[in-house]
């Protein structure tokens, strides 16, 4: 990138705010991934709001990230722009039965805070490793919770500079998706609806939960959880498991033998094994059940 965008983007941001050639390995949960031209950490509206006038003003790229859990960097890294929101744009507050974070903060976080002032519904979401931002934008869920059962108002930033706020129906919510997918606008905040509990049950709920997600999957491996969208008729593990892909591997990438749902890094994988790991098990499980898996994970970079 031209050293001139490079000193505009940094008197916006700041010099301890720019990083040049930066591993996207440190900022994905599957820890693989090239390297990004220029990763930005912003810490204001302002300052995300100029950082995405000036790229687009100047045809420069741009990737607006969280905490990386459901991407995959290509190799060949990211042309452009990151703006990682999860590292100093994730204030939390709550007020009464609302609880209102910035796109970058943590869903654990967040439901933990929710459990403090004893606020109920949001125990679903506690180990999902992913950011508001991210879980709103594609509705993540997990043990029969959703976003879209606790999204009140999404503020976002829309591509001429605009910050408007959301409700209802505008969310556009369904199964792992969102009116803001291919929007161009940046989620800045959510504000969800919860309801008042007993902290101790709210506890106890979350504690079970992360009991179980540790018993059925491979948390203690790098990955971007699960891998494969469900499809319209069966489950993407079952399909997988039937075909015998349990602990198959390609390089450094392997479906784990814990949950086969989960593609994983088991040590030193690249994007490109874990990518021609998922294609070879698309085409396993298209050959045998003729359904065609699509990757959950967002898939970014150069080859």
């Amino acid at each position: 990138m031209d050293l001139k965008h490079i000193q505009v983007i940094t008197n916006i941001v700041g010099q301890d705010n720019l990083i040049l050639d930066c591993p996207m390995s440190g900022h994905t949960t599957f820890r693989v991934g090239g390297p990004a031209e220029c990763l930005v950490t912003p810490t204001t509206v302002d300052e995300i709001s100029a950082t995405l006038e000036y790229c687009r003003n100047n045809e420069i790229e741009y990737l607006v990230i969280g905490n990386g859990s459901n991407l995959l960097v290509k190799d060949g890294g990211v042309a452009g722009v990151v703006i990682d929101l999860s590292s100093k744009f994730n204030n939390i507050s709550v007020d009464g039965l609302t609880v209102t974070a910035q796109a970058g903060a943590l869903l654990s976080r967040v439901a933990r805070k929710a459990w403090t002032a004893s606020l109920t519904g949001m125990e679903f979401a506690e180990g999902i490793p992913g950011t508001i931002g991210g879980a709103v934008y594609m509705n993540a869920g997990a043990y029969g919770g959703e976003m879209c059962q606790i999204v009140d108002k999404v503020t976002c930033l829309t591509q001429d500079g605009q910050i408007v706020t959301f409700q209802g129906e505008d969310h556009g919510f369904a199964y792992r998706h969102s009116a803001y997918m291919g929007s161009g606008m940046v989620i800045l905040e959510a504000s969800l609806n919860l309801t008042l509990g007993d902290s101790e049950a709210i506890k106890a709920t979350m504690d079970d939960l992360r009991g179980r997600r540790r018993d059925k999957q491979p948390t203690d491996k790098p990955s971007a959880g699960s891998t494969f969208k469900r499809p319209a008729n069966g489950y993407a593990a079952a399909m997988i498991e039937q075909c015998g892909l349990k602990g198959f591997r390609v390089g450094g990438a392997e479906v784990s033998t814990k949950h086969s749902g989960f593609v994983i890094n088991a040590g030193g994988a690249t994007a490109t094994d874990i990518l021609t790991l998922m294609d070879q098990v698309a085409d396993k499980v298209q050959e045998q059940f003729g359904v065609r898996l699509e990757p959950e994970v967002q898939i970014v970079g150069r080859d």
